[in-house]
């Protein structure tokens, strides 16, 4: 059987997570898209089969593309103040990457449905993910979505105004790859 691997990156695709938000001031705050810029996975087939996946996403890649809802549009400096918030919540200084390594990979009806677990914080947690894939020219365009509960990884999500605003405790992070078949 023959064994080959796919080295995908940012080049390939997009990992982009997105928040809500809750509290009395909800309506004053940011629904914010953010995308990490930066990120690596390795898909190692057996034969016609993916068989393992692992990533890594730098943590400081992280970039806010946009704010939807507010009481005002999102400006530049308050993208970077969101950054800098995020960046502090993930302790980006000392946790520098999140990790994904799967442990089973089933062929379904749209794609694969992955097995596995994510490291935030250097806390485990499973996460299985249902990866679609469609066949469009040759290319295979590979996506998936997943929500993600902060607290679970030790991530205390941004308080705003005395904890009237705050950012969700859930997430979805979307990811969208494209790579010839």
């Amino acid at each position: 059987m023959v064994s080959t691997t796919w080295e995908l990156s940012a080049a390939d695709g997009t990992v982009t997570v997105r928040t809500d938000v809750t509290g009395p001031a909800a309506r004053t705050g940011h629904r914010l898209t953010i995308e990490m810029t930066e990120w690596t996975a390795q898909v190692r087939w057996a034969g016609a089969e993916p068989d393992s996946l692992t990533t890594r996403v730098v943590v400081d890649s992280l970039q806010v593309r946009s704010g939807e809802g507010g009481v005002t549009p999102m400006s530049g400096p308050e993208r970077a103040v969101a950054r800098a918030n995020a960046l502090k919540s993930l302790k980006a200084g000392r946790f520098r990457e999140i990790e994904y390594e799967s442990s089973s990979i089933i062929k379904s009806d749209n794609g694969y449905r992955v097995e596995g677990a994510v490291r935030i914080l250097g806390r485990s947690r499973s996460c299985p993910l249902e990866l679609t894939v469609t066949d469009a020219s040759g290319r295979w365009h590979l996506t998936t979505k997943t929500a993600l509960v902060q607290t679970e990884f030790g991530v205390k999500p941004c308080t705003l105004m005395m904890g009237a605003l705050k950012v969700a405790d859930e997430v979805t992070v979307t990811v969208e790859v494209d790579r010839p078949a």
